[in-house]
C-alpha cells in the first residue's frame, strides 16, 4: 500500500503577527477557536463528499481557506482552494484525490500547530 505523507509548514510570521496584534491571551483564544473550527470544517467537508452534497462541500472548503490563512496554514488553504476548483470543474476523480490530500494536510497542520503551542506555552 502506498503511504502518503504530507510535509506541512506553518507560517510562524503570521502567528507572530496575531500575537503582536492581539496580545498573547487573545491570540491563543483565536488560535484555539480556529483549530476547533478547522477540525469541524474538515469533518464537514468529508461528510458532504460522502453524501454527495457538493455545494455544501464547496462552502465548507471555502471556509477552510479563510480560517487557515488567518492562522498561517497556507498549505491547507491552498489545498482547500484546489478542492473547490475540482468541484467547480466537476472532476470527480481529481476531487477524490484532492480531498484525500486535504484531509492529510489538515491532520498534519493541526498536529503541527498543537506541537508548536506545546513548545511555546
Amino acid at each position: 500500500m502506498l503511504k502518503q505523507n504530507e510535509i506541512v509548514q506553518l507560517d510562524a510570521g503570521r502567528l507572530e503577527e496575531l500575537f503582536v496584534q492581539l496580545g498573547e491571551s487573545c491570540a491563543e483564544d483565536v488560535v484555539c477557536r480556529a483549530l476547533e473550527e478547522l477540525a469541524a470544517r474538515l469533518s464537514s467537508t468529508e461528510r458532504c463528499y460522502r453524501e454527495m452534497r457538493f455545494e455544501d462541500m464547496r462552502k465548507a472548503a471555502r471556509s477552510l481557506i479563510a480560517i487557515s490563512e488567518q492562522i498561517g496554514m497556507q498549505k491547507l488553504a491552498d489545498v482547500a482552494r484546489d478542492v473547490t476548483t475540482c468541484i467547480d470543474i466537476d472532476d470527480g476523480t481529481a476531487l477524490a484525490a484532492t480531498l484525500a490530500r486535504l484531509l492529510r494536510v489538515g491532520e498534519g497542520s493541526l498536529s503541527e500547530i498543537w506541537d508548536l503551542q506545546d513548545i511555546t506555552i
